[in-house]
């Protein structure tokens, strides 16, 4: 038979030749280092014979494939363990993650109801234990009456219930040693690859993320081919925990949450809003360069507004209550304080023939309005309307987190109106505006992702199915013609559209959804958008949805982790710190800052009568780029002492004049912004 490899070569192997076999027909180390194999998409057993004519992928650990079959035989090699610890145990579902994996269990009816993290030593020496045994992952399949049959036998009633979606022909068993697991795969070819494992943590979670069911033991997960690789790991997430975007922000006095605002609903300091605002003007002067227009729209809007663009229904589960025109909240009773009254936020729903309101959850059905307040020729396009727009979406409170994930956060929304023949030239524009603000946040290594549609699920998606093959299409060209090397992912489109997602890697390896440029030729359809082409004939333009930091927050968020909160010099809130070494040097340290001001620079003065010491390491905590010391040498000089952050012996940067100083650094902002 024919096999096709990912370069497009072709082997010719024996039939019934398995994804061994073609590892070890390119090298011997190749198949030493196979975990699994991807055929035409999807991911395989090694061993499972490879059908004639597919294309096929050998993948190791280095693959996302490959890391996936490793966790996702990691779990099952858990759930062996506590079948031996813990008699009696009911098993859930147990996939593999982003990193690493988990298993739910019920652990009610054994000896050990409650685990703790005392517990996880002894269960990583059993998976360890059962590891070395080199067990086999087999697969095979089996009819519904002899998996239910096992299950009831074994009297483990989630994996009956997982049984009844299923039919004879689709049902198959993974079994390793003496353990038996109701499961699709794909698996790695035994245990012996598993050498490192460890438990990381507890939490509970609700049999099929329904509250009304019982509530299950949740145990993550995480494994590795080298122990190095789990210390490397665990250094990774003692180092992550350091750079916690939540403590950074305590420390260096960015955001603040507070349980009378409400969860989710960051509060800007001081020095977190000129942060915010440097990365806003930044980004404002780019758009303007590009022909983008400001705009500003309301916080809410009419639900019929809504009901047009779809979001209401379709984000009804994220969004908060809608507010019905005419209804007015009670009265509080004179004495009696506003917050004594309970409110649910999930009240309030309201029917079709009802007229109300609803925070925006999105600001593009206002941009649509705005296009269409005049007549358009073919002339006009495209259109570019640019907002920092304020949205709110109603996260669960187990879901928020910081500000990666919060109730209220302000989108960097642009929508292009264009004709179907500016498409790709604005879709690359808008691309390229995203690159260089990655490149200028020091964002080097990121994917882009061409996010489709779900093909087994299309009544999730709005519009017609040519305009979604022609959009998806035009999303695949324009990345390759910004020579963009990219994976595709289904069921990651939005309702409306297909969209190139940046998923960007931070300092610590961690993947992260920033910058989205989206097609859309539904919500021009849905509002009646048109403009009159150079025949008369009025048609319908293309919209482009465009956020190349996603939301501020969340941007902040990932940018605090992935630079430990040590800003680059053009973006830092305090920009310089003068430290005079006594009071007889506050006026010539006043006067330094106050030239240092003329230039943009955010310059400001430690006056406390504290020794310089001690004042250079308040500063260091603080994370100033740069330390200005001024004593009495220095101010008859006419020069500054120059230190500046993390840089540990080579910190001490000697004596310079003003003057040259403020040359310096505006050369230095100059290239950070990439306008040197």
């Amino acid at each position: 038979m024919q096999i096709t490899l990912p370069d497009g070569s072709a082997r010719t192997l024996d039939d019934g030749a398995t994804g061994r076999d073609l590892a070890e027909s390119i090298s011997a180390g190749l198949a030493r280092a196979a975990l699994a194999v991807e055929v035409d998409g999807e991911v395989r057993d090694l061993d499972r014979p490879l059908p004639d004519g597919a294309t096929v992928s050998i993948l190791t650990w280095d693959a996302e494939g490959g890391k996936q079959a490793f966790w996702h035989s990691s779990a099952h090699l858990l759930a062996e363990a506590l079948e031996a610890l813990y008699p009696g145990v009911k098993l859930g579902i147990g996939p593999a993650i982003e990193t690493g994996f988990y298993y739910d269990v019920d652990l009610s009816e054994t000896d050990h109801p409650v685990l703790s993290s005392d517990d996880f030593p002894a269960i990583e020496k059993k998976m360890t234990e059962l590891a070395r045994a080199d067990s086999r992952f087999e697969r095979r399949e089996v009819s519904k009456a002899e998996a239910v049959g096992h299950f009831e036998a074994k009297g483990d009633p989630y994996k009956l219930e997982l049984l009844e979606g299923l039919d004879d022909g689709e049902i198959t068993f993974y079994q390793q040693g003496g353990f038996v697991d109701l499961c699709r795969g794909p698996h790695i070819t035994s245990t012996k690859p598993i050498k490192a494992v460890k438990v990381m943590s507890l939490a509970g979670a609700y049999w099929r993320g329904d509250e009304s069911r019982p509530q299950l033991t949740r145990i993550y997960g995480v494994s590795f081919p080298k122990a190095s690789m789990l210390t490397e790991y665990l250094e990774r997430l003692e180092l992550a925990k350091q750079r916690d975007h939540r403590k950074l922000g305590r420390e260096l006095e960015l955001f603040m949450f507070s349980d009378k605002v409400g969860p989710g609903l960051p509060i800007w300091l001081p020095k977190g809003a000129r942060l915010r605002e440097t990365l806003v003007d930044f980004l404002k002067e780019e758009q303007v360069a590009r022909g983008y227009e400001p705009v500003v729209t309301p916080h809410i809007g009419r639900l019929d507004l809504f009901r047009t663009s779809g979001h209401y229904p379709y984000y009804s589960d994220s969004q908060f209550p809608p507010m019905i025109e005419g209804q007015k909240g009670p009265a509080i009773p004179e004495g009696e304080h506003p917050e004594a009254r309970s409110h649910d936020p999930g009240s309030g729903p309201t029917t079709d023939d009802e007229q109300g309101y609803l925070l925006k959850p999105m600001n593009c059905p206002h941009h649509t309005q705005i296009y269409a307040h005049k007549p358009r020729s073919y002339r006009d396009l495209p259109v570019r309307l640019a907002e920092f727009g304020t949205v709110y979406r109603y996260e669960q409170s187990g879901e928020l987190g910081g500000l990666t994930r919060v109730r209220g956060f302000t989108q960097d929304d642009a929508h292009v109106f264009c004709r179907p023949d500016q498409v790709k030239d604005e879709f690359k524009a808008a691309i390229d505006l995203t690159m260089t603000v990655l490149k200028a946040l020091d964002f080097r290594e990121f994917t882009a992702q061409v996010s489709l549609r779900d093909p087994a699920n299309t009544e999730k998606y709005i519009g017609d199915a040519a305009d979604w093959d022609a959009a998806e299409e035009a999303i695949r060209q324009a990345a390759a013609e910004m020579g963009l090397e990219t994976v595709e992912e289904e069921g990651e489109a939005a309702f409306y559209g297909p969209k190139l997602d940046f998923m960007v890697k931070d300092a610590l390896g961690r993947s992260w959804q920033l910058g989205t440029v989206q097609l859309d030729y539904n919500l021009p359809e849905r509002f009646d958008l048109e403009y009159i082409d150079e025949t008369d004939d009025r048609v319908r333009p293309v919209m482009i949805h465009r956020a190349p930091f996603g939301s501020l927050e969340r941007f902040i968020g990932v940018m605090l982790e992935h630079t430990g909160g040590n800003l680059p010099l053009w973006l830092a809130p305090v920009q310089v710190q003068i430290l005079p070494i006594t009071d007889a040097q506050n006026e010539v340290a006043e006067a330094t800052a106050d030239a240092l001001r003329q230039d943009g620079l955010r310059a400001v003065v430690d006056t406390r009568s504290e020794k310089v010491g001690r004042k250079i390491r308040d500063a260091e905590v603080e994370k100033v780029p740069v330390m200005l010391i001024v004593g009495q040498k220095e101010a008859e000089a006419g020069t500054v002492s120059v230190r500046r952050h993390g840089l540990g012996d080579d910190s001490d940067q000697g004596a310079q004049t003003v003057d040259a100083l403020r040359r310096s650094l505006a050369d230095e902002i100059a290239r950070g912004l990439g306008r040197a």
